[in-house]
């Protein structure tokens, strides 16, 4: 009988309870930055993050700097970026204990403009300028909050 009084739960209340309990479970973990419509191809700026995958982010940050290559500078900024949305989501948390490491990087091809070049004999030729769009992912080593299992103390 206590079964047939205990009263309904409305399905509005349920979903704010899972949308609730989906941003608290989003407060820590990996974090990402977005960069959309870099005028470079997606060719030549996946060069340059299939160099840092996977790398911790101050080797990542040297590798940019001295990389020559057209994509480098505006990758510097987004990985900076990204390390500054870490630093907001884990206040509590100090940057330099996270371990930080480039978890995945992505380049998706953008927009295309499509200009004409004129050619011999009244005919033009097709421009495509590509543009690109740049996901990355950083992620703690180190995971916050969890326990760090050191070496003596499994050989106690």
């Amino acid at each position: 009988m206590a079964e047939a009084t205990a009263k309904k739960t409305k399905k509005s209340v349920l979903k704010r309870e899972r949308r609730d309990a989906k941003k608290e479970a989003a407060k820590t973990g990996p974090v990402l930055a977005k960069l959309v419509n870099v005028p470079s191809s997606p060719r030549k700026m996946r060069l340059v993050a299939d160099l840092i995958r996977g790398e911790r982010v101050n080797k990542a940050l040297n590798i940019l700097k001295y990389e020559p290559k057209i994509g480098s500078p505006k990758l510097e900024k987004l990985l900076l970026s990204a390390i500054a949305n870490w630093g907001n989501k884990n206040q509590d948390a100090k940057l330099e204990e996270a371990d930080l490491y480039v978890k995945d990087i992505w380049v998706d091809g953008g927009r295309q403009l499509k200009r004409l070049r004129p050619a011999p004999q009244g005919r033009a030729h097709r421009i495509r300028k590509r543009s690109n769009h740049v996901t990355l992912i950083i992620d703690s080593l180190n995971k916050i909050g969890a326990e760090v299992v050191t070496e003596q103390e499994t050989k106690e």
